[in-house]
């Protein structure tokens, strides 16, 4: 087949202002297979069209991803649901994102290493890849970006872009203490998500103890008052999942270790009763 022939430059200029990138590009080649085997109209501006779509939808997933944040990839598929404290149920729940679409919270509250960030971020991802809008912070990060605001008068614009996400992720709340400032502008994020967006918290600290973190008592009653109205409350228990794994990353290592311990002592103990035996051979 002979090299596909460019599209008229009023075509191509048009298409360019339309932002059709993907048929302008797969034009050429496509109109020419579909006037070789003799296409209809309509299939060849169906393989047009789902090109584009298809195009636009990597495209804005890309973006989707690239906005949200995420520290790592995690999937709700790795997540063991059998060795976690997570009841299978409320698990499927949470996989069918509809909590978002219903614009409630989720506060995950246990030890650390018991599955907290990896079901936070691996829900962050499936939301993003079913067209949703998705922003992830540390607490600590998410603190940092108000201050700024603080310092530059920006506060409301930043709050307003946070509520554009349909869900906003606040991992390790609790691992530092914060201010009576910081503890004012996390509540201004509560405030501003409150029935109108989802948040998703996770904390190693138990309701009762958020005072430890939060220095206004009032203050710390009223966040919890909003973030826990309509939410589904997980408490994860249980053996660290990081520590398990590397005890079992370990273990091949101590055997080999061991293995070839073993191995020196018996060379070690094969020489020793060597010697013994000319020794005595000697001495008869």
């Amino acid at each position: 087949m002979s090299a596909a022939a460019e599209l008229a430059p009023d075509l191509a200029h048009a298409l360019k202002r339309l932002k059709l990138r993907t048929v302008r590009e797969m034009a050429p080649e496509v109109l020419q297979t579909a006037k070789v085997q003799r296409w209809s109209p309509e299939e060849l501006l169906r393989t047009l069209t789902q090109a584009e779509v298809r195009s636009r939808d990597a495209s804005n997933l890309a973006g989707r991803l690239r906005g949200a944040a995420f520290p790592v990839k995690k999937s709700l598929e790795e997540f063991k649901v059998a060795e976690s404290a997570v009841p299978q149920a409320t698990f499927e729940y949470l996989a069918s994102l509809e909590w978002i679409r219903a614009k409630e919270n989720l506060v995950l509250v246990g030890p650390a290493g018991t599955g907290k960030s990896h079901l936070l971020v691996a829900l962050g991802h499936a939301a993003v890849e079913v067209g949703l809008r998705v922003r992830y912070f540390s607490a600590i990060e998410l603190v940092e970006t108000l201050y700024r605001g603080l310092a530059d008068n920006s506060v409301g614009k930043i709050l307003d872009q946070l509520v554009r996400a349909d869900l906003l992720i606040c991992d390790e709340l609790g691992f530092a203490p914060l201010d009576l400032v910081g503890g004012q502008l996390f509540f201004r994020v509560v405030a501003a998500a409150y029935e109108r967006k989802s948040l998703a918290i996770a904390s190693h600290w138990p309701f009762e103890d958020w005072g430890r973190f939060f220095p206004e008592t009032v203050t710390t009653t009223s966040l919890l008052d909003r973030i826990l109205h309509h939410a589904t409350v997980v408490v994860t228990s249980g053996e660290s999942f990081r520590m398990k794994e590397a005890r079992s990353r370990a273990a091949p290592r101590l055997k080999a270790a061991d293995a070839v311990v073993s191995a020196k002592a018996l060379k070690t103990t094969r020489q020793e009763a060597r010697g013994a035996t000319q020794s005595s051979g000697r001495g008869s």
